[in-house]
């Protein structure tokens, strides 16, 4: 992987993505991004969960699709199709069905940071471009002969696994509750099932191994960029929703560890 293209947007804006990494990395080791179960007033405006996840994750799909529907038909392969077909898998799943699927009680205060729709949609948005770029200008090693590089095929393996691993987790939290939520319902239940026998948060670890096996079957920095960015992010937020578990749920499963499966 070479750290210049020569292409001075893309060296750029990869330079600035990766320094958000940095940023993410050591910002999560002091806080948890202000959503969901770790919301806050004190960081502005929260939006309704529906509302706040969409926003921030649209710029992965409308921002992706400007820059490869606009780039040169001739670099549309077999392979810069298959590529953006798994992106638009994964992005359909993660910034349209999951928010539009969020079960949200009437009444319920609102928990979405708008300083973390902020953020996110300034990380979607470059993410969508590099890999867009990438895809069809820069990533010269994505012929039809990448399909059968050793890279791609384990990278392809690893995604899968991860994105099995997202969807089975986000099913057992939504269907957690009530299909027609009422107000004073309890938002919150100890999940079972799928990857829940063995790790608080699965959901992340699926996103981290995404994006790892992302990184691997694409060959370039921006993938490098994105799993740097999210496990800055749910590295640390994970720690956190583990002990947050065991302290408000007396009967929590002992054997659950918090990220990774029979380790940590």
């Amino acid at each position: 992987m070479n750290w210049y293209t020569g292409d001075t947007t893309f060296d750029t804006v990869l330079t600035i993505g990766l320094a958000f990494a940095a940023f993410t990395i050591i910002a999560g080791a002091f806080a948890q991004s202000p959503y969901g179960r770790f919301a806050s007033d004190q960081y502005g405006i929260n939006l309704n969960p529906k509302l706040g996840w969409w926003l921030m994750e649209i710029p992965a799909t409308a921002v992706f699709l400007w820059f490869f529907l606009n780039s040169n038909s001739e670099a549309w392969t077999v392979t810069t199709l298959l590529l953006a077909g798994i992106w638009m898998l994964h992005y359909g799943n993660r910034g349209w069905f999951f928010p539009l699927s969020i079960r949200v009680a009437k009444g319920t205060k609102s928990s979405f940071s708008v300083l973390v729709m902020s953020l996110g949609m300034f990380v979607t948005a470059i993410h969508a471009y590099l890999n867009a770029t990438w895809f069809t200008q820069l990533g010269t090693h994505l012929t039809s002969d990448w399909l059968s590089d050793p890279r791609f095929i384990l990278g392809i393996a690893v995604y899968a696994l991860g994105f099995f691993i997202i969807v089975t987790s986000e099913s057992v939290v939504r269907n957690l509750r009530d299909p027609n939520p009422k107000p004073g319902d309890s938002q919150y239940k100890i999940p079972y099932g799928y990857a829940y026998r063995f790790v608080s948060s699965p959901q992340y670890l699926g996103e981290l191994t995404a994006w790892l096996g992302f990184s691997i079957f694409t060959w370039g920095l921006p993938g490098v960029m994105i799993f740097l960015i999210s496990a800055g992010n749910l590295v640390p937020r994970a720690f956190a929703t583990h002990k947050w578990y065991q302290e408000k749920f007396p009967d929590y499963p002992k054997n659950r560890k918090a990220l990774i499966p029979f380790i940590i």
